[in-house]
């Protein structure tokens, strides 16, 4: 499945994470400060929970949960690639933070592998507000309706992976046109000092991993929260 469409959250509030990249005690720690019921709430990903950070092994335990619902990013990418032709893509993935994978069993690498093999390219969230989009870098051809309708047939075009997975034009140039046929896009892969909107496309990457902030945002409400790196320590959220 290279999209996934949720249906509206009639019962509590859909939040989205920025880029986690193995920072999963800091993200725990911001769910608690949101007061997340996975009872009724939801968590969605923009891609890229793992490499970097320390607790990336954690991410199948995550992806397990029935509230978390996250996309493919570059790094699940490269992780993806380095297990399925280790001579030719391992060395780029250990570059970028992917040690963490070839340190697992056997057994749990392929759990992890086989977690990650199932992330779709995106995300459709239908909210009270209209639709709202999830993917990991930008919108291919800023056409959201056409990018879903390949996506759902499974016939993607050629540039289609390139620019949901690795695209940093809108940040680099500080926008890019709207996206099409959506209301909002979350998105992250580009570090910024804050989350920022470009056009109509939220970037939500302001880089825990690298000592700044994990932000998650509500798509009913449009409230953006931060922990800055540091505070994953305090009272930690559970799974469950």
């Amino acid at each position: 499945m290279m999209i996934r469409k949720l249906p509206r959250n009639t019962q509590g509030r859909d939040w989205v994470v920025g880029d986690v990249h193995g920072c999963f005690a800091q993200l725990a720690r911001l769910l608690k400060i949101i007061a997340f019921d996975p009872a009724r709430d939801r968590l969605l990903s923009v891609g890229d929970l793992v490499d970097r950070g320390p607790d990336s092994a954690m991410v199948g335990e995550w992806l397990a949960q029935p509230w978390f619902h996250a996309v493919r990013g570059n790094h699940e990418q490269m992780a993806l690639d380095a297990m399925r032709d280790p001579l030719r893509d391992l060395e780029r993935h250990l570059r970028n933070g992917g040690r963490w994978l070839t340190e697992l069993s056997p057994a749990e690498r392929d759990a992890c592998v086989a977690a990650l093999s199932g992330l779709p390219l995106a995300l459709e969230v239908d909210t009270e507000g209209g639709k709202i989009g999830v993917l990991h870098a930008d919108c291919p051809g800023n056409d959201w309706t056409a990018m879903a309708a390949r996506l759902e047939a499974g016939q993607p075009a050629a540039q289609d992976s390139d620019v949901l997975l690795w695209a940093r034009d809108r940040v680099q140039n500080g926008g890019g046109g709207a996206a099409a046929g959506v209301e909002l896009v979350l998105a992250g892969h580009t570090p910024q000092p804050r989350a920022i909107l470009y056009d109509n496309v939220m970037h939500l990457d302001t880089g825990a991993v690298y000592g700044g902030k994990l932000t998650v945002f509500c798509l009913q409400d449009f409230v953006e929260v931060s922990l800055p790196s540091g505070f994953e320590h305090l009272a930690r959220f559970e799974l469950h």
